[in-house]
Order: C-alpha cells, then sequence, then structure tokens
C-alpha cells in the first residue's frame, strides 16, 4: 500500500467500527470539560468520571468554584491522583477566567495555555470536543498507534501531532482523535496485545513493530 492507501484503510477502518462516538469524559459544557480534562493527567478516564460529579455538584462553574479552598477541592478529587497540582491549577484557572474571560472558557490554544495546569493537549481537547475547532490532541495512545501504523517516528508527541495533520484531512481531525483512542484502547494497547484483534496494524503495520510480536512470528513460521 502507498502512505495515502494506508491513511484511507485507517479512517475506512476506524468509521466502520466507531460510525458514533462516545466522548470519554463526562461533562455538561467547556469548563467542566476543562477541569475534567485536566484532572485526567496520569489518571484514568473511568476514575475522573467518578470524581467530576462529587466535585461538580459543589462547584459547576468558576464563581462557585473559587468560593472552593484549594485545600477543599483537593480533598475531593485526591482519588485521582496529582491532587496538590490540580486543585491549585483548578482554583488558579477559575479566577484568571473570571477576571480575564468572564467568566468564559477562551476558543484559542494562547489563552487556554495560559491558564495554570493547561498545556497543549488539553487546550487541544477542549478546542475540539468543547468548541469543534479543528484539532488533534496527542495522547498516550494516539502516539503509540501513529508510530505502530508508520505514520511517525515516534520521538515526541509534537511531531507525531504535526504528522497526524499533516497526514489526515482537518475536516476528519475531531473525529479520528477520538475513534483512534478508541481503537488503542479495545485493539492496540501497549500491554496484552493480541495481533489477531488488531485488524490495522496487522494490515499496515511498520514492519519492525510488526516483527518483535510473537502472532507476527508465528504466522510467518
Amino acid at each position: 500500500m502507498t502512505k495515502q492507501e494506508k491513511v484511507d484503510y485507517v479512517i475506512n477502518t476506524l468509521n466502520e467500527l466507531y460510525p458514533t462516538i462516545p466522548v470519554p469524559l463526562d461533562h455538561k459544557d467547556p469548563y467542566t470539560l476543562l477541569i475534567a480534562v485536566l484532572m485526567s493527567a496520569q489518571s484514568t478516564d473511568v476514575r475522573v468520571n467518578k470524581i467530576t460529579p462529587l466535585l461538580f455538584a459543589k462547584a459547576d462553574n468558576p464563581y462557585d468554584m473559587i468560593k472552593l479552598s484549594v485545600e477543599e477541592i483537593r480533598a475531593i478529587i485526591r482519588p485521582v491522583g496529582l491532587s496538590p497540582m490540580k486543585s491549585k491549577g483548578i482554583f488558579g484557572l477559575s479566577k484568571i477566567l473570571i477576571d480575564k474571560h468572564d467568566g468564559q472558557v477562551p476558543r484559542t490554544y494562547e489563552d487556554l495555555e495560559e491558564l495554570p495546569a493547561v498545556g497543549h493537549k488539553t487546550a487541544a481537547v477542549v478546542l475540539s470536543q468543547a468548541f469543534g475547532i479543528p484539532a488533534f490532541p496527542v495522547d498516550t495512545h494516539i502516539h503509540r498507534l501513529m508510530y505502530r501504523w508508520g505514520f511517525t517516528n515516534g520521538k515526541n508527541v509534537v511531531q507525531t501531532e504535526k504528522d497526524a495533520k499533516r497526514l489526515f484531512p482537518e475536516a476528519l481531525w475531531n473525529d479520528l482523535h477520538l475513534q483512534i483512542i478508541w481503537y488503542g484502547r479495545q485493539y492496540s494497547p501497549a500491554r496484552g496485545w493480541n495481533l489477531e484483534k488488531d485488524i490495522i496494524t496487522k494490515t499496515i503495520g511498520r514492519k519492525s513493530v510488526l516483527r518483535t510480536h510473537p502472532q507476527y512470528l508465528e504466522d510467518k513460521i
């Protein structure tokens, strides 16, 4: 297959597997999404989705959030991990949203990345999922699969994002990044990887990656 044929194969296969795409983090508006994404760093979506209802019952907007202390926020979100940093970030960004943005979540990378505890990936998720602005947030699953599929050299997530945006049509970015995340979790995980179930990697995968998989070697015997 040519590189373009491989790209088309990925798009078509993911559309067949995920015609409707669930959003991993529960939220009701841009603010609650921003908080949920911030909390998901080095945690799982399942754990975050258990904790956010407890936090949002007390504060689901920046005005109510700053009525809580950092310590109160930390006590609620402790199970998601990194609670000292995340609680300070949640309180700090809520105050900035009120002071600089009339309590609204901004719609640019520049403004979002100025907020405490908000990096490029978090900003990209908010832009794509809250506002429908084309973005391609790269998490560990996308980084892993883009390398397995031979679409990037895998050196860092910055390069992976550039390669993804170069290869895939902009109109598909917002859906595609979620489809790849779900595919990575279900069919091409870092651990317990079953190549027989991972039809995309088995079909177009980087040969140097495939050669390391026991199932690939068995198929060749």
